[in-house]
């Protein structure tokens, strides 16, 4: 099985980073401080981490390194949003006085840059990277063969404490017909070199929406087909009907509350029946892209020889990231519910410290912030209003419409908006959401000042360059330091202010 296709010199270059066809595996030491399977963003983080303190380490992958991020996540999925968000801009030149004659999109050079960066950013995933950093890397399948050990290619690998950090993959839905008609997911979406005529994409949430996207820009006719009553269903719902008329304005053909029935594939077409009357003769497409779900790799690994629960939804582990087995840890998507590479990043983070020096860092103290990268983005951190109501806890709500912030506007991307939750009585900072062009990158501050206990009268008092879109987080601050001034303190400075007159 080919781990990577097309087999051109850019994945060639990919594959001698992150799976060397000429790699021997070294002889075991030992005993190692700590084994790590999975080389992921969790397994990379924890392994170069923990050698760079001294530990001797082992770290095991089956398939690439990298896991997801580099290869079928983040990196590749980004890479062609940006080209997608290239054609926009040029289709959309004329709104800016630039005249431009016709747009057309070179798919297969889209697909090529993908793979071109793609390799370039994989040296940094490289086994000789790790091999030079210390850490002693085995490519295969690891399986828990005891107490203290891992097996791996015939070697057994014998360690203090060890972590399970082997990721998820795209979930198979259980459709009657689309395993046999063919599809594709975020792990095969990137190996294409010619474009869909036409593309149905099951499911609306950040996979299925950002891909959906991606491909009406670069030229398909898009249907995007959700279960549920809107898009992005996590989001509050004013945030996501931003991205909805986006859609609709861009020629996504968007359906909510339709869950697919059937597929037939007849000659090279797809056909999708829904269980509603939308489309009573079948939706007709060239490919089908089913973004919903992730399943934990945990088969083959022996966990119940080794003690370790588990489920569907991945390993069982406790708020310092320890498995029912106390020698060994997770990390990463294996373990987590938000399943983001800056997630992993941190919980390996965490790992390091609670199983190489008795740390008692807790997962549940980090400040989680997100990003859906549609065009507007959707960024979130904190509670959202539903939550801290079920909290028991009473919210103010300030919002900041992009229509008002001057370099928004100037930019064309007005549509959106700036929202803190805080708690009543106090500044303190519960939650926030921003849908802007460069929401992700906005998300930050705010994350800063929840994760330093900063309130949002502290975001008002700091100056922000004008302009910036960044600018409506200032704009918030001054709204909730307006409603500090009560009709007491106004009579009381209006009293002040006419005596010092006189």
């Amino acid at each position: 099985m080919s781990l990577v296709s097309p087999m051109d010199a850019h994945n060639t270059r990919l594959l001698a980073s992150v799976h060397p066809p000429d790699w021997a595996n070294p002889e075991p030491a030992g005993r190692y401080n700590l084994v790590v399977l999975g080389a992921g963003t969790a397994g990379l983080v924890t392994a170069i981490g923990a050698a760079g303190l001294g530990a001797k380490v082992a770290l095991v992958e089956r398939h690439l390194m990298g896991g997801d991020c580099l290869n079928v996540g983040c990196v590749p999925s980004k890479a062609l949003i940006r080209a997608s968000r290239a054609a926009a801009a040029a289709r959309r030149a004329g709104d800016f006085g630039v005249r431009v004659s016709g747009v057309s999109v070179d798919f297969a050079a889209v697909m090529e840059r993908l793979r071109r960066l793609r390799a370039d950013i994989g040296a940094n995933d490289s086994a000789k990277r790790f091999k030079d950093a210390g850490v002693d890397v085995f490519l295969g399948p690891a399986r828990f063969s005891g107490p203290d050990t891992v097996s791996v290619e015939g070697k057994t690998l014998r360690f203090s404490k060890a972590v399970i950090a082997t990721g998820a993959r795209a979930v198979e839905l259980p459709i009657p017909g689309l395993k046999e008609a063919g599809y594709l997911t975020n792990e095969t979406v990137f190996n294409l070199t010619e474009l869909p005529r036409r593309l149905a994409v099951i499911g609306a949430g950040p996979i299925g929406c950002e891909l959906a996207q991606a491909f009406r820009r670069l030229g398909s006719a898009v249907h995007l087909l959700e279960a549920m009553g809107q898009i992005l269903i996590r989001e509050d719902r004013d945030a996501a009907v931003i991205v909805e008329k986006t859609f609709a304005r861009e020629g996504i053909m968007f359906s909510c509350n339709h869950d697919v029935s059937r597929v037939e594939r007849r000659g090279k077409e797809k056909v999708l029946f829904t269980k509603c009357d939308c489309h009573p003769d079948g939706l007709t497409v060239d490919e089908i892209l089913v973004g919903v779900g992730r399943a934990p790799n945990v088969e083959g690994l022996n966990l119940e020889g080794v003690g370790v629960e588990f489920s569907k939804t991945g390993v069982k582990v406790d708020d310092f990231l320890r498995t029912t087995n106390p020698r060994i840890f997770a990390a990463g998507d294996i373990c987590l519910g938000p399943k983001f590479t800056h997630t992993a990043d941190f919980s390996a983070r965490i790992v390091i410290q609670n199983a190489l020096f008795f740390g008692r860092k807790r997962m549940s103290a980090l400040t989680i912030p997100w990003c859906t990268y549609t065009d507007p983005e959707i960024a979130h951190v904190g509670l959202y209003e539903k939550d801290a109501k079920d909290r028991g806890l009473r919210v103010r709500t300030f919002v900041q419409e992009l229509k008002d912030v001057d370099r928004a506007v100037l930019d064309g991307e007005a549509e959106g908006f700036a929202k803190i939750l805080v708690e009543v009585g106090t500044d303190r900072i519960l939650g926030a959401t921003i849908v802007a062009a460069h929401a992700g990158d906005m998300i930050s501050e705010v994350s800063v000042a929840i994760n330093n206990g900063v309130g949002l009268a502290g975001i008002g008092a700091t100056i922000h360059p004008y302009p910036t879109q960044a600018e409506a987080l200032r704009r918030l601050g001054d709204a909730y330091n307006r409603t500090r001034l009560t009709p007491l303190i106004r009579n009381f400075l209006g009293a002040w202010l006419s005596w010092t007159r006189g």
